[in-house]
């Protein structure tokens, strides 16, 4: 069996899958009201915003000092979540999540942006009492994780039970090493291009273990979206409800090629279509900074059969939409560059359910340039 396909308790490591993390509910993953079925996805469990945010006058690392000590010297302002409040752009929020976890003693947390909130340029990353680094919690770590938010590009609405971050538990090391990714791919080819799987010989696999991705610019009408400077607060957690003209303004990228202007978020979509296996996981990594004076993916985890071709455990690919903001000077990018790469997880066997099986409201399994789920579909509808 491949490695990385094992579904086996001997496997130096693994993320855990839905019917591990759903036996962990209540014990390691803990909250009131409790957490709901649809919070458990694939491999990773989606997590809800307490009751209030925190405006602050700065965000922070957290350290050996609690977060309420922290909250004392630089809160600005208090917002009820209870009934919903805007978060106004370029302002730094704390929100304590409602879920604590009790994690045991071999099991490690991460965390990352879900999707949506990448696609509406809501910068998060969670915060764990008394660990020193962003977006993770040790083995063993017991409490409460805390969600910086930032809109950076729109006001935003927010309100309690709101699914901003996710968190994925493993036990041992789940990344696949970079032989590892090659045997998978040899026999799962995990890249698709107009002809249909890219041939093994074509991929880039890098010295890390991932495999590097493409900008897609080329064959696309707008070939990307741009975030309007000025717009009106977005509802995050509705669906449809937005004009999507009214927050993005259509990119045109003539030749295959297109300018990004300093500070400005953009919407992009991957040259190749991709596909996760349903016994892997992957994460979408940012762009090496070698590369561009660029920052892209704020949301880059892909849960296990994303890419999936309906009703099969095969893979057709889907294109992985890119969120980039472009840094100090006007920068050219072009179709075809290499603009991200993608790392492959074990996880602990098949899932029960896999991405976008199941789930209450709609998913990206079928995107390609797809907005956040606030917006209306640019060519109108819902």
């Amino acid at each position: 069996m491949l490695p990385g396909m094992a579904a086996s308790a001997s496997a130096p490591g693994h993320l855990l899958v839905d019917r591990e993390l759903r036996a962990l509910l209540g014990a390691a993953i803990a909250a009131e009201p409790a957490v709901a079925p649809e919070q458990v996805q694939a491999s990773s469990v989606d997590l809800r915003l307490g009751g209030e945010a925190f405006r602050l006058r700065a965000g922070f690392l957290p350290g050996t000092g609690s977060i309420e000590d922290r909250l004392a010297e630089l809160q600005l302002e208090r917002l009820d979540l209870a009934g919903g409040a805007v978060l106004e752009r370029g302002a730094v929020y704390l929100v304590p999540l409602l879920e604590c976890l009790d994690l045991p003693a071999d099991v490690a947390a991460s965390f990352n942006p879900r999707s949506s909130a990448g696609r509406c340029d809501l910068f998060c990353r969670v915060l764990v009492p008394g660990n020193p680094r962003f977006n993770e919690a040790p083995c063993g770590w017991s409490g409460r994780p805390w969600l910086e938010i930032a809109p950076l590009s729109f006001p935003t609405r927010l309100a309690r039970g709101d699914r901003l971050a996710q968190v994925r538990l493993s036990r041992g090391t789940a990344l696949l090493s970079d032989a590892e990714l090659r045997q998978v791919y040899r026999e799962t080819p995990l890249c698709f291009g107009p002809d249909g799987p890219l041939p093994y010989e074509r991929v880039r696999f890098d010295a890390a273990g991932g495999i590097e991705l493409q900008l897609g610019l080329a064959g696309r009408d707008p070939a990307g979206w741009r975030a309007r400077a000025a717009a009106p607060a977005l509802d995050f957690a509705a669906e449809a409800v937005h004009e999507m003209r009214d927050y993005w303004e259509p990119v045109a990228a003539p030749r295959g090629r297109c300018i990004l202007e300093p500070g400005g978020f953009y919407l992009f979509a991957s040259r190749e279509r991709v596909f996760v296996p349903p016994a892997l996981a992957a994460e979408m990594l940012p762009i090496d900074t070698g590369l561009g004076e660029l920052r892209n993916n704020y949301a880059g985890f892909f849960d296990n059969g994303f890419g999936r071709a309906r009703g099969t455990d095969r893979g057709a690919g889907t294109p992985a939409v890119l969120e980039v903001r472009a840094h100090d000077v006007p920068f050219l990018v072009e179709d075809g560059q290499v603009f991200f790469r993608l790392r492959y997880f074990r996880a602990g066997g098949r899932p029960e359910r896999l991405y976008a099986e199941g789930r209450v409201g709609g998913s990206y399994r079928d995107q390609d340039l797809t907005p956040a789920r606030c917006f209306r579909p640019p060519g109108g509808g819902r």
